[in-house]
């Protein structure tokens, strides 16, 4: 293509056959079984999600300052170098593999976009060969986790409000892809917005208003 374009991808249940942050944070503790009982404390707010007093950037805060609250950036980094190669080799769909390669071959700005965390989602872009991520952030004290997030939680419409300012600085064509309704609201701002494996309410939803639906194994 003469054009480069945006091509910015989702990354749990797009990219990956299931998401990403319960398998991150309960993979660290399982090599740390002391750590374990930790996970109670999630409970309280996990309750409070049901019942819908508590938002999804509240509740991945409340977990991630429960279970490794406090652990060493240096850990987290070594956790990180294990988990993604793990991910990469039993968890992408092929299809999103192939789309992927097929965005690099044609020159498209790559850009990764999630709602996921700062742990460990820049280390997935770089393994898959995106050019940059976008994803929520986690604060720290010192060289510890905190584990409050430092960004709001990039779902819904503020991944609309980053795919805005994304394209400010970077106009022209884009095609985006995503596997939810709440991806629905920055699908919409592209010229090919493409929902993933989405659920029947989603792909109703996708295809009033003129989204491509597709499904990837």
């Amino acid at each position: 293509m003469s054009t480069k374009r945006l091509a910015i991808f989702d990354l749990d249940g797009t990219i990956t056959r299931y998401d990403t942050l319960v398998p991150y944070v309960f993979g660290f503790l399982l090599r740390r079984p002391w750590r374990l009982p930790l996970a109670a404390l999630v409970l309280p707010a996990a309750a409070a999600f049901a019942l819908r007093l508590l938002d999804r950037g509240r509740l991945k805060s409340a977990l991630l300052r429960a279970t490794l609250g406090g652990v060493p950036r240096a850990q987290l980094e070594r956790w990180t170098e294990e988990f993604v190669p793990r991910l990469l080799a039993n968890g992408i769909f092929a299809d999103a593999r192939e789309t992927i390669a097929r965005h690099s071959r044609e020159g498209d700005h790559m850009v990764l976009m999630s709602a996921s965390v700062d742990l460990y989602v820049p280390a997935v872009a770089r393994a898959l060969g995106f050019h940059d991520s976008i994803c929520t952030g986690v604060s720290w004290r010192g060289d510890r986790l905190d584990g409050r997030l430092s960004t709001p939680n990039r779902r819904g419409e503020e991944k609309a409000r980053c795919l805005r300012s994304l394209r400010e600085r970077q106009p022209g064509e884009a095609a985006a892809y995503g596997n939810t309704a709440s991806d629905l609201a920055h699908l919409k701002l592209v010229e090919h917005g493409v929902l993933v494996n989405g659920s029947a309410r989603a792909r109703r939803e996708a295809v009033r208003a003129g989204l491509t639906c597709t499904t990837w194994r």
